[in-house]
C-alpha cells in the first residue's frame, strides 16, 4: 500500500542519479575543496578517495573501521573510528592535516569509559565538534551503557549533551553554521523502536533544548545519515526496499527525503539500492550530491547547495 513517502516527485532541478564507484559497505562522505571524495568501506576497514577525474585509491587502511568523516572550518578530515563490521574499531574520534599528514585522537573515551562505536559528526559555525556514538554491533562489547551525543568544544574538553530517555539510538547528525540547531537521527532497529528525526535549539554554549520532533518515519526504515542545504532544508538518507526485520517495514522506499525544518516533506531523490546510508555535499558550486548506499557511491546533481562547516567548493 502505497504511503506519504512513495508518492513525493524528484525535487525540482535535480539530475539523474549516477554511479559514482562501487564498493563493500559504503558510508560517512566528506568532500575536499579539490573536489575529491573521502569516504569509508566500513566492512573492508578503510577509507577511501575518489579523485575528480574519477580515480579511486586507498587513503587509509586499517582505517579503525572508520563510519562518519567530515571536515572543520581548517580543511582538517574529521573521524569517527567505530566498531562494526569485525575487529580493529577504534572506537574514538580523530582528526588528519591533509596538508601535514598529522593524524591524532582528539577523544577515547568519557570519564575514564571507551567509546562504544562513534558513528556520525559534524561541526557548528564556531568550530564545536559534535558527534554521536551508538552501538549497532556487538552490545556485548559496550563498556558505556549510555548512547549519546557528544560535543567537543575549542578546548578539547568534551560534554555529553545528549542520552536516553530524551533519544535511543542516535544516528546521523547535522548542526546549522549560524550554530543555533541540531538535528538527530534517533533510529531504534527494534519492534517499535524509534525512527525519528529530532529538532533541537543550541544555546550560545551549545547545549541542546526545546526538544522536537520533525519527522517520523516509523514504522519503515528510519533515516541514516543526514546533511543541510543553504535554506536549512534537512536532506535524509532514509528507506529500504527488502526489510531486514519484524522491526523495520517497506512502508519508507530508499531515497534522500528532503524535509523543511518545519517537517514538511518536499520531495524525495530515489536510490534503488539497499542499505542507503549517508550523502554529501560538493562541487565547484556546492550542488554535487555524493550518496553512499550499499556497496556504492552514487552521484546527482541538486538545485540549492549545501550547508557546509568547510565548503567544498571555491565559488
Amino acid at each position: 500500500m502505497p504511503t506519504r513517502f512513495h508518492n513525493l516527485t524528484l525535487p525540482s532541478g535535480t539530475a539523474e542519479v549516477t554511479t559514482a564507484t562501487s564498493l563493500a559497505f559504503t558510508e560517512g562522505p566528506a568532500v575536499h575543496a579539490d573536489g575529491t571524495v573521502f569516504f569509508s568501506d566500513i566492512e573492508n576497514n578503510r577509507i577511501m578517495k575518489l579523485a575528480p577525474d574519477g580515480t579511486r585509491s586507498v587513503f587509509r587502511e586499517p582505517s579503525g573501521r572508520t563510519n562518519g568523516n567530515t571536515f572543520d572550518q581548517q580543511g582538517r578530515l574529521l573521524h569517527c573510528e567505530g566498531a562494526e563490521f569485525g575487529a580493529g574499531g577504534g572506537r574514538r574520534i580523530t582528526r588528519t592535516n591533509l596538508q601535514t599528514n598529522e593524524y591524532e585522537v582528539l577523544t577515547d573515551r568519557f570519564d575514564g569509559v571507551r567509546y562504544n562505536a562513534p558513528n556520525d559528526i559534524c561541526v557548528d559555525g564556531q568550530g564545536r565538534i559534535y558527534f554521536t556514538d551508538p552501538c549497532y554491533g556487538d552490545r556485548s562489547q559496550m563498556e558505556m551503557e549510555i548512547e549519546g551525543v557528544y560535543r567537543i568544544d575549542l578546548d578539547g574538553s568534551v560534554t555529553r549533551i545528549l542520552q536516553q530517555p530524551n533519544i535511543e539510538r542516535p544516528n546521523g547528525i547535522a548542526v546549522t553554521q549560524d550554530s543555533k540547531r541540531l538535528y538527530l537521527v534517533d533510529s531504534c532497529p527494534t519492534i517499535g523502536g524509534n525512527r525519528k528525526i529530532w529538532g533541537f535549539d543550541l544555546d550560545e554554549r551549545g547545549n541542546p533544548s526545546n526538544q522536537l520532533v520533525v519527522i517520523d518515519f516509523a514504522p519503515g526504515r528510519g533515516g541514516d545519515g543526514m546533511r543541510l542545504d543553504i535554506e536549512g532544508n534537512l536532506y535524509i538518507a532514509a528507506g529500504i526496499m527488502t526489510p531486514r526485520g519484524p522491526h523495520e517495514t517497506a512502508d519508507v522506499p530508499p531515497g534522500i527525503y528532503i524535509v523543511t525544518p518545519e517537517g514538511d516533506l518536499k520531495s524525495r531523490i530515489p536510490i534503488r539500492e539497499d542499505v542507503l546510508t549517508n550523502l554529501a555535499f560538493g562541487g565547484a558550486d556546492g550542488r554535487t550530491l555524493y550518496i553512499t548506499a550499499g556497496k556504492t557511491l552514487f552521484t546527482t546533481r541538486v538545485a540549492t547547495p549545501g550547508q557546509v562547516a568547510y565548503p567544498a567548493w571555491t565559488s
